[in-house]
């Protein structure tokens, strides 16, 4: 699949101090550098940058990669490279790279994820981030066609919400369309291909994303990787489990580094998931404007979760002086209306300023032992809960039978004492037999008091933790 996009380029070639890779210089008065074949294969893809990339920041994105380094895959130019010659060698660059991907990955894998943090070029987005995830060539896209011709019990469910995904976008907002169809058939496949999870609202943002760059197939290809190999799948199972370790996680980072903020989230009961639950559902597909949230996707296909958790900090701390002077309703107004255009003029500050973020991944690690910990001892006290519930309702069943007893008992020896024809003692049987009814009604009454006692204490406790956290009884 590689090998159609793009022939040869760039050579990769060996210094005495690092081995980089490299691209011709292009200028108007050197087209003898590049073969036949290269000026036709820039020819055509030029031609279709100028008819298809209607967003010039992807672009844009690559204008200082020329100037980097040594370390980078880009090596340096004169500093009369204009704009063209820099896209040029863009086009040039990630046509080598994707020719020779796995060459290109063993020996460069950290200068391709300095360059996939840049921007990857719109038209080589599709086969770029399936060669990140390693859907280019699974086995289940063979089964697709098939799985359409079935049933899903979440059609209802879908159908219903695809209206709501992108809805001001030209591909998905018409009734019906041919983009809405698409949308429908992925999101159907996979909830075939995984009956657990099934279908979830956010997971069609996702989907909607890979069908702007590729073909269905293709897409639903990409989402499957996505969801096994990338934790969506955990986030999106109906327990959630794994959005609240994320939660857990997230909030973590700014008691640390952001304290102040911290705290006035915690006195105006502004929690996490309240204005984050959604960066991670739908990696800011929700949030930003689509140029915005498309290369915060290209970094995560690259690198995984740990972007959302640098790009959500980040906007934190770019936003902590406003933040600090409101209250929870105007906090909610501000992630919901201001902070969404922050970056209209283009994403480079929000992702440069997220790699500033201190991220622990040894930290993490511990953090999402610690939460295993805490949700297990809390279904421990779910389970302990519900069992003295149930022991609850049957002291109380009991208490009703031997109240019931000693009345019976009761009213007997009344009559017994009235009567001359029962001996002495029988009626002294009888009042022990009252006595020891009576006896066992008072100890059922506090073993009921005690047991009530100890689960109210214990859904006290389990009410105190932060709603996020929370097993639900």
């Amino acid at each position: 699949m590689a090998s159609q996009v793009a022939s040869p380029s760039a050579s990769l070639h060996t210094t005495s101090s690092s081995t980089t890779l490299s691209t011709p210089a292009l200028s108007p008065s050197s087209p003898t550098r590049l073969s036949p074949d290269d000026l036709e294969l820039l020819a055509k893809l030029e031609e279709q940058n100028r008819l298809l990339e209607t967003d010039s920041k992807s672009l844009r994105s690559v204008n200082g990669s020329r100037r980097n380094s040594g370390s980078s895959l880009v090596s340096s130019s004169s500093a009369s490279s204009n704009l063209s010659h820099l896209e040029e060698d863009s086009w040039i660059l990630w046509g080598r790279i994707v020719n020779e991907w796995e060459d290109v990955c063993k020996k460069k894998e950290k200068q391709i994820k300095e360059l996939v943090r840049k921007g990857i070029p719109h038209h080589f987005r599709a086969i770029v981030w399936q060669l990140l995830c390693t859907a280019q060539s699974m086995p289940i896209k063979d089964q697709y066609s098939e799985l359409l011709k079935m049933t899903s019990p979440c059609e209802k469910l879908i159908r219903r919400d695809i209206a709501r995904t992108y809805p001001e976008h030209d591909f998905f907002k018409e009734k019906d369309s041919f983009g809405q169809e698409v949308l429908f058939n992925v999101m159907k496949a996979y909830s075939l291909v995984d009956r657990e999870v099934g279908y979830c609202q956010g997971s069609a943002f996702i989907v909607g994303l890979l069908l702007m760059q590729m073909p269905e197939e293709e897409a639903f290809c990409v989402f499957v990787k996505l969801m096994q190999d990338y934790r969506l799948r955990e986030l999106f199972k109906p327990s959630m489990a794994e959005l609240g370790l994320c939660m857990y996680q997230f909030e973590y980072m700014i008691q640390e580094q952001l304290p102040e903020l911290y705290v006035h989230f915690q006195s105006q009961s502004f929690h996490t998931s309240m204005y984050a639950s959604s960066w991670f559902l739908t990696i800011f597909l929700t949030t930003f404007p689509l140029p915005i949230a498309t290369r915060i996707f290209d970094i995560f296909m690259s690198e995984g979760l740990e972007i959302v958790f640098r790009v959500g900090l980040a906007v934190l701390q770019m936003n902590q002086a406003e933040l600090m002077q409101l209250d929870m309703e105007g906090m909610l107004q501000h992630f919901q209306k201001v902070i969404p255009h922050q970056f209209d003029s283009g994403p480079d500050k929000l992702i440069q300023a997220s790699y500033q973020v201190k991220y622990n991944a040894k930290k993490m690690k511990k953090l999402e032992k610690e939460y295993t910990t805490i949700k297990t001892k809390e279904m421990e006290e779910q389970v302990e809960i519900k069992r003295l519930r149930t022991e609850n309702r049957l002291l109380k069943q009991r208490i009703e039978t031997l109240e019931k007893e000693s009345a019976s008992l009761a009213d007997r020896l009344i009559q017994h004492k009235c009567s001359s024809r029962y001996s002495e003692d029988f009626v002294l049987q009888l009042e022990k037999e009252l006595v020891q009814a009576r006896l066992s009604e008072a100890e059922s009454h506090c073993a009921l008091k005690e047991m009530q006692d100890k689960v109210l204490e214990m859904e006290k406790v389990n009410q105190n933790q932060d709603p996020q956290y929370k097993v639900a009884l």
